[in-house]
């Protein structure tokens, strides 16, 4: 009988061997310091994925205004849901329709494309510091005016958009409205009415109308 036959019949084959004696060597390479710098890299089952809420303190109209939220909160987020403020809407929390546009130290920036915690010790504005209550900055009333919101979800972004580019260009032609709000999209498709209503705007911002 062959030594493969006899080893098989003994119930030990020749594949089996080499498994154990190799599980065997391994563990013996594994022991030691590098068992225990391997266990030590192993993430815990009970840790925690990340941190929790921090204080925040954000400059909105003006006003300081002191929070707690998670690292990963937006300035969207932080704006709708710990501020009340939901003039800025929250449509592809992408960074491209430009829905969530507020200003940032005077520049139009997606909302949902910036940390909380990234807007602290700058000025913010949102639709909701545009005007006194009650009335309507010369931009909104010149949107009214020229029809350029139908749904009006949009609007806040394009009003606030529109500030920042006629605080920059106070004399623009159409061309210049319409390459400066490429930024913010109109599902309704107002982009005639829009593009009057920076326009008229320049105008009544210098007091014309």
């Amino acid at each position: 009988m062959s030594k493969r036959k006899l080893s098989t019949q003994k119930g030990l084959s020749r594949r089996t061997f080499l498994k154990t004696t190799g599980a065997a060597v391994s563990a013996g390479v594994m022991g030691g310091a590098a068992a225990e710098l391997l266990n030590a890299q192993a993430p815990a089952k009970s840790r925690l994925a990340g941190p929790g809420e921090v204080p925040v303190t954000l400059k909105i109209n003006g006003t300081t205004r002191n929070l707690s939220v998670e690292p990963r909160v937006t300035l969207l987020d932080a704006l709708r849901d710990r501020l009340d403020l939901t003039g800025a809407k929250k449509v592809c929390d992408r960074g491209t329709c430009g829905s969530c546009t507020v200003l940032v130290d005077g520049k139009a920036m997606y909302s949902c494309a910036m940390l909380a915690i990234e807007a602290q010790g700058r000025e913010i504005l949102t639709i909701e510091g545009l005007a006194p209550e009650g009335e309507l900055h010369p931009i909104s009333a010149a949107f009214v005016e020229n029809d350029a919101q139908q749904c009006g979800f949009c609007t806040p972004g394009f009003v606030m958009a529109c500030k920042a580019f006629l605080d920059k260009n106070p004399n623009p032609t159409e061309a210049q409205a319409k390459k400066a709000l490429g930024g913010n999209l109109c599902r309704c498709g107002t982009y005639i009415g829009v593009r009057a209503a920076v326009l008229d705007a320049a105008v009544r911002m210098k007091g014309g109308r």
